[in-house]
């Protein structure tokens, strides 16, 4: 067994990319395969027995005073954590106090800055929410 375990978002993201990279290698697997090898990788005979072991713990820095950085309406930031609320597995809102105000408006002539957010993330650190481009309002980086 490994150490230090995985959070359950990292172990997801481990088994997406073991089978995106399988793929490239022309040979496909499930989806529930790839999180069985993931968990074999870490010393457990099968997933259920891995996500037990590690729970349902946030990633690091995502506890109220932890520190994480990212962006937030493209802007770059770097954050404290004030709150965090586990919504289901691998989703969780956080209140965030930014160290520098970020400016959520793209037109030249006005400005808003917001200082503190609330904003809702998935296994990957990226919203739900999307700007008219597509980019996610909200980037954790994990």
């Amino acid at each position: 067994m490994s150490a230090t375990l995985p959070t359950l978002v990292e172990a997801k993201a481990q088994a997406k990319r073991l089978r995106t990279g399988l793929e490239a290698e022309g040979r496909e697997i499930s989806h529930s395969q790839s999180l069985e090898l993931v968990a074999r990788q870490h010393g457990f005979r099968d997933w259920n027995t891995f996500h037990a072991a590690m729970g349902n713990r946030p990633p690091e820095g995502f506890t109220p005073g932890g520190r994480i950085e990212g962006t937030y309406l493209s802007q770059p930031f770097a954050a404290t954590v004030l709150a965090v609320e586990m919504l289901r597995p691998g989703w969780f809102r956080l209140e965030l106090d930014f160290d520098e105000a970020v400016d959520v408006v793209t037109f030249d002539s006005f400005s808003n800055f917001r200082k503190r957010i609330r904003g809702t993330v998935g296994p990957s650190g990226t919203s739900r929410e999307r700007t008219s481009d597509g980019t996610p309002h909200l980037v954790i980086e994990i």
